[in-house]
């Protein structure tokens, strides 16, 4: 198995990384999770919306990275390209945590950008 393909499997979970920050050290709805977040403001509130980003740029990761490998990617540079991908989730979360908005676009684009570089890896 390749660290590219490790990477998705980070990539998925990280979204409940932010998940578990949202909720850690209150009691919550465990019956009504979903209206329990949308209530919480600040950095809970953020949190949950950086698990919401999560899931939503895990798609083209994920299938950026089983392209690049289907296409016979130089594995060097996909691999390369999903630890920086990871690593700029890894600091949005952070960045969006401690309300850096300029920061976690940044960041934000940096993933984006690995994504899109994923798939063109073996044109």
């Amino acid at each position: 198995m390749t660290t590219a393909y490790w990477c998705i499997l980070v990539a998925g979970v990280l979204p409940y990384l932010a998940t578990i920050t949202a909720k850690a050290g209150v009691k919550f709805d465990n019956n009504n999770p979903r209206d329990w977040l949308a209530k919480q403001e600040g950095w809970r509130r953020r949190a949950n919306a950086a698990q919401a980003n999560g899931f939503e740029t895990f798609p083209l990761f994920a299938a950026s990275v089983v392209v690049a490998h289907l296409a016979h990617a130089p594995q060097g540079r996909v691999d390369q390209l999903a630890m920086v991908f990871i690593a700029a989730r890894v600091a949005y979360l952070g960045a969006y945590l401690a309300d850096v908005a300029p920061l976690r676009s940044l960041l934000w684009m940096t993933g984006l950008g690995c994504s899109i570089a994923l798939f063109f890896q073996g044109a």
